[in-house]
């Protein structure tokens, strides 16, 4: 055994990434994981003829310049989300289809679109001043983490249409109701990804390209290179620590023995583990603190994608469930044609009381409303509830209800110990997406060689 040996829980995109990276510095790792795959909130599935589907993660877009690295060394390829024609718009009873090029703002009556608007640019301002390192710094930050996003959207918006836009796109962007969240949290997170309307936004946003057969292959490429040190099946279940040496055991009492520890769960899962010594209070009140979002995914499979040829992109947006959002999930090639589509915090929550063919039917239901009566018949349903899914409990992340920053900020990434901690919420940049969890992996995995030394 090496003498810089690092114990790595979890083989998701910031396990395999800390791993990766401490590879590259001559450091030997080990990588214990619950699931019998790598990926963690990347998953991959097929549909019956073996066209690739993504079931977790799955978009990068501009700025997220680490993915796009990372993606070429693997020698994988992207291709743009189809964003070709008009998007279906539902708010307030009606009905529209708004243009593609007009990025995430629907057309609205004036006085709608004024106080949209002003609000949008209200958010802007304030999320502009957020410091990424530390949130808890901002310009009255105490008062904005104290009061849910909800009612600042009360607070700063007139109309019922424009709040509406405004909770759709919480539910959209974190899987919870903006009733949820600190308002704090809600501008860190959309300065974190460049703004609100970019995390919204395909054309020069965050859901702008796609990976050619699926981003789980970023994880299973990132596993092959390290095979001989990733553990599957494992699930850990506590991590004792002494003097120089941590020690990781099992549920099935396997042990793994390091010079130190990175820990890459979702954080309500890491304040599952057991530790000796326990934890600070500091540290194990935040797991507490930072529920993971509500979510099913689903797609619906067509033998073509039908609603390409009546000029819509399949992107609808609306603000009756139980799917609120779609997108246009099919292959480079165009068919077979897949509709996408969430079903997001309550009506997630909701949804997962449901039985299978109770959801298709609730999901069929959506896709006809949005896209006319050939969205009826799928030749094909396939879902995941992250919710059910027992080593994450809810995706996309997690959110951080009222207080958190403020009390417990720097416990976020502060070690304990020998204990590091990485994540997709650890990452000060792209805080939550796939961008956010590399980058934290491999800074984790650099400030652990230098503790080394």
């Amino acid at each position: 055994m090496s003498s810089n040996q690092v114990v790595v829980i979890g083989a998701g995109l910031a396990g395999l990434s800390a791993a990766r990276r401490l590879r590259t510095l001559g450091i030997e790792v080990s990588v214990v994981e619950a699931r019998s795959r790598v990926g963690g909130r990347t998953e991959g599935g097929f549909t019956a003829d073996g066209t690739p589907v993504e079931l977790g993660g799955q978009w990068v877009g501009p700025t997220q310049t680490r993915m796009y690295e990372l993606i070429g060394e693997l020698g994988l390829e992207t291709f743009p989300t189809f964003n070709t024609g008009k998007h279906v718009v539902q708010l307030g009873g009606s009905r529209s289809r708004m243009a593609s090029h007009r990025g995430a703002v629907p057309k609205l009556n004036p006085f709608v679109l004024a106080d949209l608007f002003q609000g949008l640019t209200r958010f802007k301002r304030l999320a502009d001043r957020v410091p990424l390192d530390e949130p808890w710094t901002a310009p009255n930050a105490h008062a904005l983490d104290s009061q849910t996003f909800e009612t600042w959207i009360l607070r700063n918006l007139r109309t019922s249409t424009a709040r509406a836009y405004f909770r759709i796109a919480t539910e959209a962007v974190f899987s919870a109701e903006s009733s949820n969240l600190s308002a704090l949290h809600a501008l860190f997170y959309a300065h974190s990804g460049t703004d609100l309307e970019g995390l919204l936004s395909v054309d020069r946003g965050a859901q702008q390209d796609r990976v050619v057969g699926g981003s789980i292959q970023i994880s299973e490429l990132m596993g092959a290179e390290l095979a001989d040190s990733i553990h599957l099946g494992c699930p850990v279940r506590r991590i004792e620590q002494g003097r120089d040496r941590v020690v990781v055991t099992t549920s099935a009492g396997e042990v793994f023995h390091g010079d130190r520890a990175i820990v890459t769960l979702p954080p309500t899962l890491a304040g599952r583990l057991e530790y000796g010594p326990i934890l600070p209070s500091w540290r194990d009140q935040l797991t507490q603190r930072l529920p993971a979002g509500s979510v099913i995914k689903l797609c619906a499979v067509y033998d073509e994608p039908f609603w390409r040829h009546d000029g819509l992109t399949g992107q609808a947006a609306s603000d009756r469930g139980p799917i609120k959002v779609t997108f246009d999930n099919s292959p480079p090639g165009g068919t077979p044609g897949i509709m996408m589509g969430f079903m997001e915090a309550g009506d997630g929550r909701a949804a997962g009381r449901l039985s299978v063919s109770e959801r298709r039917a609730a999901a069929v239901e959506c896709f006809v409303r949005y896209f006319g009566p050939q969205a009826a018949h799928p030749i094909e349903y396939i879902e995941r509830d992250w919710m059910a899914e027992e080593f994450s409990r809810g995706c996309y992340g997690a959110h951080f209800t009222p207080g958190v920053w403020s009390d417990y900020g720097p416990a976020l990434t502060e070690p304990v110990g020998l204990i590091h901690w990485a994540g997709a919420e650890c990452s000060s940049v792209w805080n939550g997406y796939m961008e956010g969890a590399v980058r934290s992996g491999e800074q984790t995995a650099e400030a652990v060689a230098a503790a080394l030394g």
